[in-house]
Parts: structure tokens; C-alpha cells; sequence
């Protein structure tokens, strides 16, 4: 288990990063529902560039040698995601992988060997994601429309 959502859960160390870094108008947040579960929720504008909101959070590096997918638990609200992660701090870039959510309770399996390379919205000509090690997750939502968004995280883990 990566991170697993409930009442008493620290969500400190998730921080919500929007298109505001390069001007953008979007705002997203992020905090615990009634559940317990963690809710990112908010607006994607594409005034000013803008054009997506990401919650994210580091952990110390994690080995997962012994894993193949990632395994999230969620609600989401019709709309497209993306979860991405980071294999090392020194990397600028994150590996995605893209979801579709239905307005209903799912479990959505991501084989690491599907997560490609990107920065900044461009592909990278690199290897996709191998699964050794990890030291960042996130979700973000970047549909090239403007669009309010709600997704009801329940848990991540890796199997």
C-alpha cells in the first residue's frame, strides 16, 4: 500500500500544483471528505495558457522490484486523469498513466511497463516506467478544455 485514505489521514504532504506556475488561472485542492477519502476537486481553466491542476505527493524512495501495476481505488466524475510518478528526485520528469473515470466507484489497474515518459506535456524518447523505485505520485487533469473536476481518491497501491 502506497497510501491508503481514512479519517484520522495526514494529507500534509499532498500539495496541489496548478497551470498558476506558468500564469494559468486553473485551482484545484485537495482535502478529506466525510468518508475519510482525499477529494481533489477544482476548476481547469485555460485562460492565461493555463490548462491543469495536479495534486501531488513525495515520499522517501520506495523500492518496488517486485511489483508490476499500480492499483488505485476511486471515484471519479466521468472525466479523463492522469496518475503519474516520479523514479528519482535528480528526474524532472514524470511517467503517466492515463485513466477514464465513470462517475462510480472503480478499481483502475496501471501496468508500470504502459507508463511512458513526459515533461511538460511532450513525450519523452526514453524507456517507460520499469517500476524500480518511486519517489513521487500524482494525479492531474489536463483535458484541453476548461471543466470543473472531482476525484474521490479511496487508495493506491502497488501489486
Amino acid at each position: 500500500m502506497i497510501f491508503d485514505f481514512n479519517k484520522t489521514t495526514d494529507i500534509s504532504g499532498w500539495r496541489v500544483v496548478d497551470d498558476g506556475v506558468m500564469g494559468g488561472r486553473s485551482q484545484g485542492s485537495f482535502a478529506l471528505n466525510a468518508n475519510g477519502n482525499g477529494v481533489f476537486s477544482g476548476t481547469v481553466s485555460l485562460e492565461n495558457n493555463g490548462g491543469f491542476s495536479s495534486v501531488r505527493y513525495q515520499t522517501d524512495q520506495m523500492a518496488l522490484g517486485s511489483y508490476s501495476k499500480f492499483v488505485l481505488k476511486l471515484k471519479g466524475d466521468g472525466k479523463s486523469y492522469q496518475f503519474r510518478v516520479r523514479s528519482s528526485f535528480r528526474e524532472r520528469f514524470s511517467y503517466i498513466g492515463k485513466f477514464e473515470t465513470t462517475g462510480k466507484k472503480q478499481t483502475i489497474e496501471i501496468p508500470f511497463a504502459t507508463m511512458y515518459p513526459a515533461f511538460r506535456g511532450r513525450t519523452l524518447d526514453l524507456d517507460n516506467y520499469n517500476g524500480e523505485t518511486l519517489v513521487e505520485i500524482a494525479f492531474l487533469i489536463g483535458n484541453k478544455k476548461a471543466e470543473n473536476f472531482k476525484l474521490e481518491i479511496v487508495s493506491i497501491a502497488v501489486e
